[in-house]
Order: structure tokens, then sequence, then C-alpha cells
């Protein structure tokens, strides 16, 4: 009876509702379901069903030109290829960069840096070889069936055509490290290129563009299928270029001239305006070699060598100015109206003065005799200074230093510069004890020596100063306006007096081998003592005279003496002023064929300074 209760219609009809309720809520679920992955959800698990079949492959952007103010170029981009393997996992990576070895060669440290590589960013590409040369590439397209997971990209490859003329001006690219995105690069997509030294890294965020990006098709096993046309390319925005104020001539003619061999750094700047027409350190590097990646061994042979190429003697070294800076206590001197250029000191010149319970020495034995303030900066006598120095006392020349800025960085965009170092009374205090310091320190400082180390672009800026009537521009390699950073405010004859000093250096004094040159230059000549070896000789010149147009200042270590760099610094602004083909010069005068620059050198033995030993801590920091 229960039986046939279960199967009676009405029942029947009631289990038959039930169904169809139940089957409408599944179908609603699923269609829910079915809603949500088909529409809400869409993008998302469409994103993940590409991620599994497409491997992003980075396009790296063009960096832009550097390029010399009349637009010649300093650095561009050539076609290069790096080759990049995919790899589910860092087994299989390992498995096939083993694949490789017959063609690339890998070392344990290699082989570590591409692991590193892969585990950044696992879903890309990991780079191998960045800057493969042509026939390895050849041969790789060879075998690419037998090399899974094989993708070889054209891209763009840095490439400087004068290479060691402008090494370190313009710097280098590297790829990006962990301390580089831990810092200044921030933020930077891991294995990007980016700027290393020099105006590369200076203005590497103007340089370095958007890097852009492309899709390839890879399986299951992630075996490339399919390289091109696999989804859309994002294509890559080029940096911008960077126009400079170097004159890219110039910088030949310098990079030509300099004494092979030697070390130590020429700059050149236009004083009206800061322009740096010029910079060259040597020993040089090739900047070219850094492209790509350099090998450890390289590298580390760079590094330790004792000539330091990668050091930047132009803003970075610093060295004891010699004579060079008696024109700075000259113009303390002249400031607190301490003496005239018609001014004579109380004791004349017998080849040095006593001081105290010491013979303080000036470069010439005999002796100079009675000179003005004009003659002693000609003949660039010691013992007019030493008595000069004592005027201003030793507190007078530290604030005097402080004044004119010769402790601080001239402020060069161009990364690395140090900063010059010039002592004040705490340094003195610290030294010798509060007060355990004699005016014998003013005597060294007057001259040059002593705990006074500075820099070639500093000594370049403070002679464009003079050069410009007081003022102080700032020196810079990109191009545009700058504002002065300052003024000197002397009276005009003031500096036409001291423009009058110079001018007689070259016409009769330490520089006379300028005297026939076809323009008129001022300039100084020093010679540094270095208690590490021979002493350093320095030159600073400008011309025309009358009407500055270029300061070119030179420093070359071991030297000598500073006669030793006129030459080079007065065909440096006969290059510049007059041309590439300088009109014939009057018989006797100096020339320095390009093909033998060491031959117009004048001998030593014309201005030693064999006076007090400086300290080797603060006379020369390299």
């Amino acid at each position: 009876m229960s039986d046939r209760r279960a199967f009676h219609p009405f029942r029947l009809a009631g289990r038959a509702r039930g169904a169809r309720a139940a089957l409408a809520v599944a179908f609603g679920v699923l269609a829910l379901a079915f809603f949500r992955l088909q529409v809400l959800d869409y993008g998302t698990y469409r994103m993940q069903s590409e991620s599994n079949r497409l491997r992003p492959v980075p396009l790296p952007a063009p960096r832009g030109l550097i390029l010399d103010r009349h637009g010649a170029i300093i650095a561009e981009n050539v076609p290069g290829y790096s080759i990049s393997l995919l790899a589910p996992n860092e087994r299989i990576l390992r498995q096939r960069l083993v694949r490789l070895r017959p063609l690339v060669t890998l070392d344990s440290a290699g082989v570590e840096d591409v692991l590193q590589r892969f585990r950044e960013t696992p879903y890309e590409p990991v780079v191998v070889v960045k800057d493969a040369p042509f026939p390895l590439v050849s041969a790789l397209e060879e075998r690419r069936a037998m090399l899974p997971g094989l993708v070889i990209q054209t891209e763009p490859k840095r490439w400087y055509p004068d290479s060691d003329a402008v090494a370190h001006l313009v710097g280098y690219v590297g790829e990006v490290t962990q301390a580089d995105l831990d810092g200044a690069y921030k933020g930077r997509r891991p294995g990007s290129v980016v700027g290393k030294e020099g105006l590369e890294r200076q203005y590497d965020s103007v340089l370095a563009g958007s890097d852009g990006m492309r899709f390839v098709e890879v399986d299951a096993l992630g075996r490339v299928v399919r390289e091109e046309g696999a989804a859309a390319t994002l294509p890559p925005v080029p940096g911008q270029n960077l126009h400079t104020t170097i004159d890219l001539g110039l910088q030949r003619f310098v990079a030509s001239i300099f004494p092979k061999g030697k070390s130590g750094a020429i700059v050149a700047m236009d004083p009206r305006t800061g322009d740096i027409l010029a910079l060259y350190s040597s020993p040089p590097y090739n900047p070219n070699d850094f492209t790509g990646g350099m090998p450890p061994q390289e590298w580390q042979a760079l590094e330790s060598d004792p000539s330091k190429p990668l050091l930047d003697r132009a803003i970075t070294a610093r060295y004891p100015p010699g004579s060079t800076f008696k024109l700075a206590t000259t113009v303390m001197a002249l400031r607190l109206g301490l003496v005239g250029f018609n001014s004579h000191m109380p004791l004349p010149c017998l080849g040095g003065m006593q001081f105290g319970n010491r013979f303080f020495k000036c470069w010439k034995p005999a002796g100079h005799g009675s000179l003005n303030l004009v003659q002693a900066i000609a003949q660039s006598c010691d013992t007019y200074f030493y008595q000069l120095g004592l005027k201003l006392t030793v507190r007078g020349l530290l604030a005097g230093g402080a004044f004119l800025g010769l402790g601080d960085r001239t402020g060069i965009d161009l990364p690395g510069e140090a900063r010059s170092f010039f002592p004040d009374s705490g340094y003195y205090d610290r030294v010798y004890g509060r007060g355990g310091w004699t005016q014998a320190v003013a005597m060294n400082l007057a001259i040059g020596q002593g705990e006074d180390a500075q820099t070639l672009i500093s000594m370049v800026r403070f002679y464009a100063m003079l050069a410009n009537g007081g003022r102080v521009v700032r020196p810079h390699v990109r191009a545009g306006n700058y504002p002065d950073l300052r003024t000197v405010n002397l009276p005009d004859t003031t500096y036409l007096g001291i423009r009058n000093a110079l001018i007689a250096v070259v016409q009769g004094g330490t520089a006379q081998s300028l005297r026939q040159a076809s323009l008129q230059i001022a300039g100084k000549t020093g010679t540094a003592q270095n208690p590490q070896g021979a002493d350093h000789a320095w030159f600073i010149g400008f011309a025309p005279a009358d009407r500055p147009l270029i300061v070119v200042g030179g420093i070359i270590e071991h030297a000598g003496h500073g006669t030793f760099v006129v030459p080079y610094v007065g065909d440096i602004i006969d290059r510049y002023v007059l041309g590439p083909a300088p009109a014939a010069k009057a018989p006797g005068a100096r020339t320095i064929p390009v093909a033998n620059p060491g031959a117009g050198a004048a001998p030593g033995g014309l201005h030693g300074i064999p006076g007090p030993t400086p300290r080797p801590d603060t006379v020369t920091q390299r």
C-alpha cells in the first residue's frame, strides 16, 4: 500500500518539481560561474593563460646621443646582439647552459651570474651573453633546433668613436648591479644598462629612454615555438640627445699632443661662460671595453694598474698648486691693501731668506734682487712671496682662501669631483696643538706648498675669474645658460694689473717660450714639490690676453718643472683661437709636432722650489 502511495501522481509531480528546482539552481550556479569566468574575471584568466603561453622579452631603449657643441658625435649606438635563455626552472636552465658550453665560455662565476639574473626575473629570458659577436650568433642560429629556449635579440650597443680621447669625460655604461638598484638606480629593471661614470652617469635619466616589450610563444616545456607575431609589441622610447659644450676637434687635439707615458690632465674652458671646451686625463682607458661587460681579469688589471687609468685627474686628483697659487696670494694681499703693483718687500731676494732657525730658499740660488709685485710674479720669486705671506699672516691667508672658495668644489656637472683642500685654523690646532703653529706656515702657503691641495678644475676656474674681471662662473659640460656663482669685487685697475703681470710671465718671465706666439697669452707656471718623487709641473694660461676667449690649465705629474707644460698649453690655445691651421710663427717660435709631442718641452732647471718639505699626507692626494 505504501509503495503505491510513493508512486501516486501527486507525489510524482512533487518530486518532479523538486528535481526541476534543483536543476534550475544547479544551472543557475553554473551560469553565474560561467559569467564570472567569461565576463567578470575574463582579463585575469586570460592573462594567466597568456602568461603560460607567452614570455616577455624586454626591448632596450636606444640611449640618446652625446654631441659636442657643433653636433659632432661623442657617443652613439650601433647594432649589437644579446643571447638569452628561457627556462621553466633553475634545474632546466642549468641543463641548457651545459648545452651552450661548446660555443659559449662561462666559468663558475659567469654561471652564477646567469642564475642570479634568473632568480630576479624568472619569467623573462635570462641574458647569457650581453654583447655577442656576430660569428657566435651565426653558430647558435645554425644549432637552434638543439638549443631549446634560445632567444637571440638585436639591441643597441653603446659606441664611442673617439674611445680613449674622451674616456674620463664621457664615462661608460654597464649592466646595473644590485648596489645600483639599492641606490642611485632604484626602480630600474634588473639587467638594464645604466651610466657608470662621466656624462653617461651624470645624465643617465636624460639619456636612458624607456624600454619596450615584445613576446615569444613557448610550449609547456618552455621551448620557443614562435618569436614573431605572438602578441602585440610595445616599442621602446629612445632617450634624449645630450648637447654638450665640448669642442670635439679640440678634445682630439689635446689627446694627440699630450706627452706619451706621462700622467696628468688638461682642461680648457671659456672663461666668460664656464663652458668646458676640452677635458682630458692621462693615462686614459677605452670606454668601449666596458660595453657588454668586461671580463673580471681585465677589470682587476685596470684597478690594480699603478698608473691609475680610471682616475680622472682633471676633477678628482688633488695636487699642491705650486707657484700657480701665487696669484691667489696676490689677490688676497691686494684686496686687503697690503701691497700695490709697484711695492717692494723689505728684503731683496738673495737666493732665499732666513726665518727663525731656518733658511727658506728661492728657486733661483743667485737671487732676483729687489722686485716689485709685477716682477715677482713674472720671475716667480719665492722670497718675495715668503714676505707677502708673512704680511698676510696665517689667519689672513686662511680667511682669504675661504673667501676665494679654494676649499670648495666647483660644481662641474661630472660625477666624482673632489673638494680641493685648503686648511683652516682648526686644522692647524688639531695637527700642531692650539697655537702650536708658527708664521712659517704662512710662508709655505703663500707659494702654493704646505697643506694646500687643489684640483685642476678648481685652479682653472680661479684663473677664469682673473681673466673675466672677477666673475666666478660655474664650469659645466651640458650646453645651456648658467648664472654666475658670484663676483670677487675688486677695482678694474686691479684686474688689469694682474693681467699685465701674467703677460709679463710670458714676455720675460718663466714662460718665455710663448713670447713669440701669434697670440698674446697671459699665464703662470708652477712647480709643485712632491715627496713621492719628481716635482709636478703646472701651467695655466688664457688668451687673447686683452679679451680672453679660452683658459687652459695643465698638470703633468713628475715632469720636473712648470716650463714643461707651457708649450702644450700654448699650442692648445693657438688651435682653439686661430683654428686647426694656425698662421706661420716667427723664426724661433716653439712648435710641438703632433707625432712627437715631447719635442717642444723646455729644458728643466728653471723653476725648482727646493724649500721646506711639505707634509706628505696633505700635499698630494691621488
